[in-house]
């Protein structure tokens, strides 16, 4: 029969192992790694030892010895030690991974008394890899590239290989407009200012982000005076600043002209769950003699996106 006859949840069926499991498939989007960027971490231990330590967390691993295999809900809940065998003579990589055995596919595992999921060792991988090098079922947590004759195991050693099977996004789209002309920025010393007009925006960055990817339009900036050239760039709290672009304008009275600055940022631990300010700045550079502004004409937008990884 190839049409399972009884969909999940009939009430008085009994339904399969194996449609459970695609029903995680479905609900996870046929995606597979950690649930969330914290989980399974691989680090070193508190005194480095011939072991390692993967954290608690939970996770999602596609079967692969069937097409409609499913996938597995993993967890581990405490910290587990994984021991690591000493290199000889020459270097070694190695790659722990969470593996999952079971005996309706592969291998003869009792789920009843045994372990159908377990941390295991792929021995000498290598120094590049990140994904499993066979078909296994399992997804892959630390490489580690152990120098010759080490049998302590150090941070430095563990190179994080997680994937998040979703990750969280999570975007915002603000405008503001100047209700007046803001104080000119006229200097040709490299110092930024900020706009006066424009207070900025006070971001919520979620707890779960580890990147943001940050863009600023000025529609439009005004310049007078003269020609001006300088940098805008814009500050994200009080750590992260953008990179900065050239403003550039050998023109003479008042013009406008629209002017963009974006970047991809790591969000620090002590900003995850915090507010922000994102401002924009500008500033002349050597040989200026134009002042840049912004005034009751422009509109300032700010595209912000946080995406979720391992941290």
């Amino acid at each position: 029969m190839t049409l399972v006859p009884r969909p999940i949840l009939t009430d008085g069926a009994t339904h399969p192992a194996q449609q459970f499991r695609n029903l995680v498939s479905d609900l996870a989007r046929d995606n597979e790694g950690v649930t969330r960027g914290t989980d399974l971490k691989v680090t070193q231990l508190s005194t480095p030892g011939s072991s390692v330590q993967v954290s608690s967390g939970t996770g999602l691993v596609r079967g692969r010895y069937t097409a409609y295999q499913g996938t597995y809900a993993v967890m581990n809940v405490g910290s587990t030690n994984v021991a690591i065998a000493p290199t000889g003579g020459s270097s070694r990589s190695d790659m722990l991974i969470i593996r999952v055995e079971d005996k309706e596919y592969e291998g003869n595992i009792d789920p009843t008394t045994g372990e159908v999921n377990y941390f295991q060792i792929i021995s000498n991988v290598s120094s590049s890899a990140t994904a499993i090098p066979d078909g296994r079922t399992g997804i892959p947590l630390a490489r580690i590239d152990i120098p010759a004759s080490t049998s302590t195991i150090t941070n430095a050693m563990i190179k994080d290989i997680r994937q998040v099977a979703n990750p969280r996004r999570d975007r915002q789209l603000l405008t503001f407009s100047p209700a007046g002309t803001s104080t000119s920025i006229s200097n040709s010393n490299g110092t930024f200012a900020y706009f006066s007009t424009a207070p900025g925006w006070n971001i919520a960055i979620p707890a779960w982000a580890t990147v943001v990817r940050v863009r600023v339009d000025i529609a439009q900036i005004k310049y007078s005076v003269a020609a001006f050239i300088g940098q805008l760039r814009a500050t994200f709290g009080a750590s992260l600043t953008l990179q900065p672009v050239i403003l550039d304008d050998n023109q003479t009275a008042i013009r406008r002209a629209v002017a963009v600055v974006a970047d991809t940022l790591t969000i620090p631990d002590a900003y995850r769950g915090s507010t922000q300010l994102l401002r924009p700045q500008a500033t002349g550079t050597t040989g200026n003699t134009g002042t840049v502004a912004v005034d009751g004409s422009s509109t300032l937008i700010a595209d912000i996106e946080f995406f979720e990884g391992p941290r």
